[in-house]
């Protein structure tokens, strides 16, 4: 998750046990304006063989729609589903079964260029999609793609950020003057605000530099609240810069 960053330094961020794992969130949101009620990433899902939920570690048969439930929110009020890329771990909780969806009433969205992507199947990341968090959406008429950075509903926009993949996208909501930016896998977690401190998933390290340096001058600049992909401890933080350097505010 830290990439060349020695263990040394982010072990002091986050712990890990005998196999050097770390603990992770899969981090949803919602957010509710009164007209809409949008759900900000689906997790994991509950698809997973003994072998993965060993090797990662995974609670067993929680998704995404029984945890919304659990916290008050019926998977059938949720009126948009926002996935800012289709790796399983953000999308994972689309469907249910054999591909029906898991918020009925809800339509989906995520880049094209994002789709296109996880159809080319590439040896590099075609272990991090999965059909069927998906397709059964698009044949359906209930998923729809965006062509780059777009407000989708009053106060919620999206944006590409290249790094972790070519078209990955963070979300910002604006209300009452505030602006709140969910990072997605940009900054999966907190300690990723050091630029320069990228994962080893990432494609293109490079622009992930370059796309978190981008919006976190943003963010400090303009006191964004923000938030963060896998971060299990961190909800939210603002980002500040203090000569050239960012660091998380709580």
């Amino acid at each position: 998750m830290f990439g060349v960053v020695p263990k040394t330094l982010w072990s002091r961020h986050q712990a890990c046990d005998e196999l050097n794992r770390i603990e992770a969130g899969f981090n949803c949101f919602v957010v509710d304006d009164g007209r809409e009620r949008v759900l900000i990433e689906t997790g994991g899902g509950v698809r997973h063989d003994e072998r993965a939920l060993e090797r990662m570690r995974i609670p067993r048969g929680i998704s995404a729609a029984e945890a919304l439930a659990e916290a008050g929110f019926e998977p059938e009020s949720i009126t948009l589903v926002i996935n800012t890329h289709l790796h399983w771990d953000h999308c994972g909780g689309n469907t249910v079964d054999s591909g029906a969806p898991a918020f009925p009433n809800a339509r989906y969205v995520t880049q094209r260029g994002e789709l296109e992507r996880a159809r080319e199947q590439h040896p590099r990341d075609a272990v991090s999609y999965r059909a069927i968090n998906y397709e059964p959406l698009l044949a359906d008429g209930r998923m729809h793609l965006l062509d780059g950075d777009v407000e989708i509903a009053p106060g919620i926009q999206v944006q590409v950020t290249p790094g972790h993949n070519r078209d990955m996208m963070v979300v910002m909501v604006q209300s009452g003057g505030s602006t709140w930016c969910q990072m997605a896998d940009l900054a999966p977690y907190a300690a990723h605000v050091t630029p320069t401190w990228v994962a080893a998933f990432d494609l293109f390290p490079l622009e992930s530099i370059r796309s978190k340096s981008e919006l976190f001058a943003r963010a400090a600049g303009e006191g964004w609240w923000c938030s963060f992909g896998h971060d299990p401890a961190v909800s939210f933080g603002r980002i500040r810069c203090d000569a050239g350097k960012f660091s998380l505010g709580l």
